[in-house]
């Protein structure tokens, strides 16, 4: 009787585990890649909702007032002082302003005041899209957010989304509300000085005052309203305004 030749059939086992394998694959390219391109390419015409932040401060009793307006409402004086104060190369730049980043490693590392290097780009991908600890896992993200919504919504948007997005108080979200609950005024009329002082208090909104600023405030305002003019004459903004 003629013996049967030897079956090369995948054990039913490691057929499994391949199966397996290859949906945590689809599951992974989903999740990490198609998942935040859509949500990206929605929020390219639908303003994102609240954020973890908004969520956080809310939890912690701070409440919530956030008015979104397009960027055509806001003071072209806010946006050249947010631009000279956090990020003079927004227009040129493509997400990430290496120089910056450099200098600030070099800065951190002679054992100064910790400094950042992000981008206003870097910011909104982390506000809208992020939790506010940082932790490597973020800033991983927070390079993929940027390189889409660089991609994805452009210059324009990326302004409009971060001045509507970013904190400005306890409770106060976005350019309307700031300047509505600091100088009783839509953004759309901010003065140069009032443009100043609300982002003079961008990296501590919570502990610094716009509308009745210490002597720190009104100097840092007073640099960031010669920046807004240095922006203007040398067309820093020419890619949003």
């Amino acid at each position: 009787m003629a013996s049967r030749p030897p079956s090369h059939r995948t054990p039913p086992r490691r057929g499994l585990f391949g199966r397996l394998f290859r949906w945590a694959l689809v599951l992974v390219l989903v999740f990490g890649l198609i998942g935040p391109v859509a949500v990206v390419a929605v929020y390219r015409f639908v303003p994102p909702p609240m954020t973890f932040l908004m969520v956080e401060r809310m939890v912690e009793g701070h409440g919530f007032d956030r008015r979104w307006v397009p960027l055509n409402r806001i003071s072209p004086q806010l946006v050249r002082s947010v631009i000279g104060a956090e990020d003079a190369r927004f227009c040129e730049h493509h997400g990430f302003d290496f120089n910056a980043i450099q200098k600030a490693m070099a800065h951190n590392e002679a054992g100064k005041k910790i400094r950042g290097g992000s981008t206003i780009s870097q910011q909104t991908a982390k506000n809208v899209f992020l939790w506010p600890q940082r932790d490597w896992v973020r800033k991983g993200l927070e390079t993929w957010f940027t390189v889409l919504i660089e991609g994805i919504w452009g210059k324009p948007r990326i302004m409009e989304v971060y001045l509507n997005s970013i904190e400005w108080g306890p409770g106060v979200y976005g350019a309307e509300a700031a300047a509505q609950r600091n100088f009783h005024m839509s953004a759309a009329q901010l003065a140069p000085a009032q443009a100043a002082r609300l982002a003079a208090i961008i990296p501590k909104p919570l502990a610094w005052k716009a509308a009745r600023p210490g002597p720190y405030i009104q100097k840092r305002g007073g640099h960031i309203a010669a920046a807004a003019g240095t922006v203007r004459r040398d067309g820093l903004a020419d890619c949003v305004l």
